[in-house]
């Protein structure tokens, strides 16, 4: 049945993730409720979150999926790298839908065959779909989130992009911006510390290790708050910090970029903000490793204002 075989196979459920259907919704309402209500009319664009297994990052994951609002959004574009295959380009999928423990999601196959169009996207193999987890840890939340609802999605593999090639891209996206029935996802985890990741930068003057993990991240944060892709990938060959979304982040800005200078004329002023930090531990020595998960919105920037500045992170996941 050829209908079977255009199937992305959800490859990561039972462990990165629970496989069973209830299981899997109760753990993601109760992420969802443990998150205030966001402010009226933020008027959401984008989130970026990041996905890791979700006993360690199902938690800050709900902190980005509270800012859905599933009455308006008809199609999700999800970007998320290429841990696997190394590519310079973009990828995009030749599937119908992908499986999810709670219902498949189809893909928006007009949208795809556009992008294709361009020139710019190659088509990745099932295979390639299916060993990668970046993308798929982001789907039961959209499953969850827009539960009952009409809508399709475009998932886009971001591989290792040169500044030119993001920005190509971003000119690409930023005409779907404009639309708010569109809706971006972008996956990404904050630093990856210890010399299992061979990054083990420390500032002694932040504190602890994990003081100067959350400084250097938040430095990133800032500078992707800021809104300049320039900034942002300075602040990337300059630190090294292992972001390991840093592409997908780049196209995402790229794409606002692009966005802000054209088509978004007379359209409402977005800006990125955070709006949740956390570490799966806190490194005190050498030996020690962690991984940094952080939740950001692209909202309406006069709303978008008055959101409270992140506090400095009190818990780890690990104590929580």
């Amino acid at each position: 049945d050829d209908t079977m075989s255009k199937i992305r196979h959800a490859s990561h459920a039972g462990s990165w993730y629970s496989a069973d259907p209830r299981t899997l919704t109760k753990q993601l309402a109760g992420w969802l409720d443990a998150v205030p209500p966001p402010a009226a009319g933020l008027g959401v664009r984008a989130i970026i979150g990041p996905h890791a297994g979700y006993s360690y990052s199902g938690p800050s994951a709900g902190h980005a999926y509270k800012h859905i609002n599933p009455e308006v959004v008809k199609r999700i574009f999800i970007l998320g790298p290429s841990h696997h295959v190394y590519t310079r380009k973009c990828t995009i999928s030749s599937l119908n839908e992908y499986e999810t423990p709670i219902g498949n999601l189809s893909l928006d196959k007009e949208v795809i065959s556009d992008l294709l169009a361009t020139g710019s996207f190659e088509v990745s193999s099932q295979k390639v779909e299916e060993d990668e987890h970046s993308l798929e840890m982001h789907l039961p939340y959209i499953a969850h989130v827009m539960k009952g609802r009409e809508f399709t999605i475009v998932p886009i593999m971001v591989g290792a992009t040169s500044k030119d090639a993001e920005s190509t891209y971003g000119s690409i996206l930023a005409d779907y911006i404009a639309d708010p029935a569109n809706f971006f996802v972008v996956s990404s985890d904050f630093c990856h510390w210890g010399k299992r990741f061979d990054f083990t930068h420390y500032d002694k003057a932040c504190g602890d290790i994990w003081q100067s993990i959350e400084a250097l991240d938040k430095r990133g944060i800032q500078a992707i708050e800021g809104g300049d892709p320039h900034a942002f990938a300075s602040y990337i060959s300059e630190t090294k910090n292992t972001v390991c979304g840093r592409h997908p982040i780049a196209v995402m800005m790229w794409a606002y970029h692009h966005y802000a200078q054209g088509v978004g004329k007379g359209q409402p002023r977005l800006s990125f903000r955070a709006v949740y930090y956390t570490q799966s531990s806190k490194c005190s020595s050498g030996r020690d490793s962690s991984v940094s998960y952080a939740s950001l919105v692209l909202a309406q920037e006069d709303k978008a204002r008055g959101l409270q500045p992140l506090p400095p992170m009190t818990k780890s996941v690990e104590e929580q």
